[in-house]
C-alpha cells in the first residue's frame, strides 16, 4: 500500500518554498520591531502603554486567532484562506508603514495578526494536502519548522540592515512584494484542499477561543514585565474559565473547532504538548542571551542579532539528521534524544560567566537549538499525519496556539525564576550608599541606567554586581530549563513510542474519521 502513495514532484516542492516566503515574514514580525521602536517613538510620540500595544498587539492577536483560523480554513479551503491573509497582511504592511499616529499604528499591527492568523496554520495545512508520502511529508514539515523558528531570530537582524539605509516603515514595506507573489503564485501551485462538508463556522466558538487566549497571555506577559500583580492574575483566570467554556462547548455542538478526541490521542496530543515545553524553553532562554550578549558582553544591538543566528547552524545540521533517524528508528526515541540534547545544551549555558568567551556561550545554544528542532519537528509532522487531511488547518493551529502559550509561560515562569536569583544577589552584593538603590536590584537594565549617573568607580562596583547577578540568573533559569525539556523527553519516550509508526497512525486516523 505504501508503494500507491503519490509522491511529490517539482510542482509541489516549488509550493511548499513559494509559502516558506511568507511564512518567514510572519514569523519576523513577532520581532522585527526590536531595533525600530525608538525611531517609531521618536517620530508618532507613543505613551509608554501605546508603546507596549504597538509591540505586543500583533502577537496577541496572532494567538488568539489561530484556532478559529484553522478551523474557517478546514472549512472554507485552505488555499483561500492563504489568499485571503496574504491579501490582509498586505494591506496591513503598507497601512503599518504609512501610519503617522500611535493608534493608527497598533490598529495596523492588530490587522497583520489577522493576516498573520490566516497564514500561519493554513501553511502548515497545506502540507498535509501536497504531501502524502510520510518521509516526503516529515521533511517539508521539517524545513516550514526550520523557517518558523529561524524568522524570529531574523527578524531584528532584518530590521537592523533596514534601518541603516531606510525609514522605520520600510521594516513593515518589505511584506508586500512577498505578499504580492503569493497571491500570483498560489492559484497555479497549490491545490485547494477539499472543505468539510456540512461543517458550519460556530462564530461563539471563535469569540470563546479569541477571549480565552488573549486574556491567558497577556496577563501571563504582564506577569513577566511585572511580577505577580492581581489584574494579571484575574485575566488568566478569566482565560481559564473561558477556555474550560469554550473546551466543553467544542464537545456538545456537531461541528466543533477543537476535535476533543483527536486530541486525547497519544500521536496527537503528546506532540502538542511537547512543542508547548520546547517553546516553553526556546522562549524563556531567547530573553536571557538576548540581554547577556548585549548588557553582559557589551555587543551593539546589531551584532548581537548577527551572533544570535549562529545556533541556526545547529538547527540546520539536527533536523536532518533527526528526519533520517526518524526513518530507521521509532519517532519517540529520535524525539526523546532530541530533548535530551537541548537539556545538555542548556546544562551547558548553566556554566556561562561573565567573562566566558562568546563561542562558549554560542556553542550552548546551539545545541540546545539543534536538538529542540530536531524533537519540533517531528512532533509537527506525527501530529500533522495522526490529523486526517480535512482537519490539518485545525489540527495545525491547536499545534500553534500550544506553542504560543508555550512561549508566554517560558518567559514568565523562567523570567521569573531568573529576576528573583537577580533580586536576591543584589541584595546581598550591592554596595552601600548606591542611589536608586530598588532600580539597581530590580533589573539589568535599572542597574546600568543608575551606573550612568554614578562616578566611574562606583559605577564599575554596581555595573560588575549587577553583570555577575544577572548571569547567575540566568544560569538558574538554564537549569530550569532543562529539567522541562529532561521532562519532555520522558514524555516523548513513554507517552509517544509506537505512536509514530504506520499502521498504528493509519489505525489512529481511520478511528478520527469514524468519529
Amino acid at each position: 500500500m505504501e508503494n500507491n502513495t503519490p509522491r511529490a514532484g517539482r510542482k509541489e516542492w516549488t509550493a511548499l518554498g513559494v509559502l516558506m516566503l511568507p511564512l518567514a515574514l510572519v514569523s519576523m514580525d513577532v520581532s522585527v520591531l526590536y531595533f525600530a521602536i525608538p525611531y517609531i517613538s521618536q517620530d508618532l510620540e507613543p505613551s509608554a502603554t501605546q508603546q507596549l500595544w504597538v509591540l505586543d498587539m500583533y502577537g496577541f492577536v496572532l494567538a488568539g486567532l489561530l484556532v478559529p483560523m484553522g478551523a474557517l480554513g478546514d472549512r472554507l479551503g485552505r488555499r483561500r484562506l492563504v489568499l485571503a491573509g496574504a491579501a490582509v497582511f498586505a494591506v496591513a504592511s503598507a497601512a503599518a508603514a504609512y501610519a503617522h499616529t500611535a493608534e493608527l499604528l497598533i490598529a495596523a499591527r492588530a490587522l497583520l495578526g489577522v493576516g498573520g492568523a490566516a497564514l500561519m496554520p493554513s501553511t502548515l495545512g497545506v502540507i498535509r494536502n501536497l504531501f502524502h508520502d510520510e518521509r516526503q511529508r516529515g521533511r517539508a514539515v521539517g524545513l516550514w519548522t526550520a523557517v518558523m523558528t529561524t524568522g524570529i531570530s531574523l527578524g531584528p537582524v532584518v530590521s537592523g540592515l533596514l534601518l541603516e539605509h531606510f525609514w522605520w516603515g520600510s521594516v513593515f514595506l518589505i511584506n508586500v512584494p512577498a505578499m504580492a507573489l503569493l497571491l500570483v503564485l498560489v492559484p497555479f501551485l497549490v491545490p485547494e484542499s477539499r472543505p468539510a462538508r456540512n461543517a458550519r463556522f460556530d462564530p461563539m466558538s471563535a469569540a470563546l477561543s479569541l477571549a480565552a487566549v488573549l486574556l491567558v497571555v497577556h496577563g501571563i506577559k504582564e506577569w513577566a514585565r511585572h511580577g505577580y500583580e492581581p489584574l494579571p492574575a484575574l485575566a488568566v483566570a478569566a482565560g481559564l474559565v473561558l477556555g474550560a467554556v469554550f473546551l466543553r462547548r467544542q464537545g456538545r455542538i456537531p461541528h466543533p473547532m477543537v476535535d476533543l478526541g483527536l486530541l486525547g490521542r497519544r500521536s496527537f496530543g503528546g506532540p502538542v504538548l511537547a512543542n508547548l515545553l520546547a517553546m516553553f524553553a526556546t522562549v524563556g532562554m531567547a530573553v536571557f542571551l538576548t540581554q547577556y550578549l548585549q548588557s553582559v558582553l557589551g555587543l551593539s544591538p546589531f551584532r548581537a542579532a548577527l551572533w544570535s543566528l549562529v545556533p541556526a547552524a545547529g538547527v540546520s545540521v539536527a533536523a536532518p539528521v533527526g528526519a533520517v533517524l526518524a526513518q530507521r528508528v521509532d519517532r519517540a526515541y529520535v524525539m526523546g534524544g532530541g530533548f535530551l540534547v537541548s537539556a545538555c545544551g542548556f546544562l551547558w549555558l548553566s556554566q556561562v560567566r561573565t567573562d566566558s568567551a562568546l563561542w562558549f556561550t554560542l556553542a550552548g545554544a546551539s545545541l540546545y537549538a539543534g536538538g529542540l528542532v530536531a524533537a519540533m519537528t517531528l512532533a509537527n509532522e506525527l501530529a500533522l499525519g495522526a490529523a486526517p487531511p480535512e482537519r490539518a488547518g485545525s489540527a495545525a493551529a491547536v499545534l500553534e496556539s500550544g506553542q504560543e502559550l508555550g512561549g508566554a509561560l517560558g518567559m514568565a515562569i523562567l523570567g521569573s525564576v531568573g529576576a528573583a536569583a537577580y533580586t536576591g544577589d543584589m541584595a546581598d552584593a550591592l554596595p552601600s550608599g548606591v542611589p536608586q538603590a530598588d532600580a539597581v536590584r530590580e533589573t539589568l537594565g535599572g542597574a546600568m541606567a543608575v551606573a550612568a549617573q554614578l562616578p566611574r568607580a562606583s559605577a564599575d562596583a554596581v555595573l560588575t554586581a549587577a553583570r555577575e547577578a544577572f548571569t547567575h540568573g540566568m544560569n538558574v533559569a538554564a537549569f530550569g530549563a532543562a529539567a522541562v525539556m529532561a521532562g519532555a523527553g520522558l514524555l516523548s519516550l513513554t507517552r509517544l513510542r509506537g505512536a509514530g509508526r504506520t499502521a498504528d497512525a493509519g489505525k489512529e486516523r481511520e478511528a478520527a474519521v469514524a468519529e
